[in-house]
C-alpha cells in the first residue's frame, strides 16, 4: 500500500464530516522512513490548499504563518523559506512556493500529517468519534512511512492514538510504545503549539528538541 491510496478514504470522511466546499488535507515531507512523523489535530479552511481550485500538493499548513515558527526554531526550516512564510500573506502562497516548503520539510527528513483530515471551515472542536474513525488510516499511514519516532500534539489526539487517557502536561519527556502492523513504533505527547496553545509553544519547542536529541544518541542521526 501507499499514502496515495489512502486519499480516497480521506476523501469519503471528507464528505462525512468536512465543509463540502472544502477538500481534504493529506500529508507531506519525508515518506521514507522520516526522523520524525508530528501528528496534529485537523485542517481548517485557512490552509489555502483545501480549496477545490488549488492544483498542488494538498498538505498540512499551507498558507499559515504560525506552526512554521515552531519548526523554525527546532532546525528543521530554512531560514529564508521561513522568512517567506512571514513576509507574504497567507493567499499569496502559490503551488510552486507551497513546494518548495514541503522539499524542505523532506529535506529535514520530517513528515507532516494530522490525525482528522477532515477540513472544517474554522477550527471548531471535533468530538472522540470523529478522529476514531481515521484512527486505523493514521496507522496505515504510519506502517508505509515507518517514523523513528511520532510527536503527537495536544491531550485529545495523544488519547485517541495511544488509546489511554493523556494529560501532556504529566508526561512530557515520556516515551510510548504502540504496536502498529507487527511494529513497535515510539511516540512522545507534546503540547499543541498553535491556536488556543500557543503559549505552550516554548514547552513544545524544549521538548521537540529533547526528542531529536534522543533520536540522535540511538541511531545517529
Amino acid at each position: 500500500m501507499k499514502l496515495e491510496d489512502l486519499k480516497k478514504e480521506y476523501d469519503k470522511l471528507q464528505k462525512k464530516y468536512g465543509a463540502k466546499e472544502l477538500d481534504s488535507i493529506y500529508n507531506g515531507g519525508c515518506s521514507n522512513e522520516p526522523d520524525i512523523c508530528f501528528v496534529f489535530m485537523n485542517p481548517t479552511g485557512r490552509n489555502i490548499a483545501s480549496n477545490k481550485s488549488w492544483q498542488g500538493i494538498k498538505s498540512p499548513w499551507i498558507g499559515t504563518k504560525n506552526i512554521w515558527d515552531l519548526f523554525v526554531r527546532v532546525d528543521l526550516l530554512d531560514k529564508k523559506i521561513y522568512q517567506k512564510i512571514k513576509t507574504i500573506k497567507g493567499s499569496e502562497w502559490t503551488e510552486e512556493f507551497a513546494k518548495e516548503v514541503y522539499d524542505d520539510v523532506t529535506k529535514h527528513k520530517y513528515f507532516i500529517t494530522n490525525l482528522g483530515k477532515c477540513t472544517q471551515v474554522d477550527a471548531r472542536p471535533l468530538p472522540d468519534k470523529v478522529y476514531k474513525e481515521y484512527l486505523h488510516l493514521l496507522e496505515k499511514e504510519i506502517a508505509i512511512i515507518k517514523p523513528k519516532v511520532i510527536v503527537l500534539f495536544g491531550n485529545q489526539v495523544s488519547s485517541i492514538v495511544l488509546g489511554e487517557k493523556i494529560s501532556v502536561s504529566k508526561c512530557r519527556k515520556k516515551l510510548f510504545l504502540k504496536e502498529i502492523d507487527g511494529v513497535i513504533y515510539k511516540f512522545y505527547a507534546v503540547f499543541y503549539p498553535v491556536g488556543n496553545g500557543r503559549f505552550n509553544i516554548d514547552k513544545s519547542i524544549e521538548d521537540i528538541k529533547y526528542i531529536r536529541q534522543v533520536i540522535k544518541e540511538e541511531v545517529g542521526v
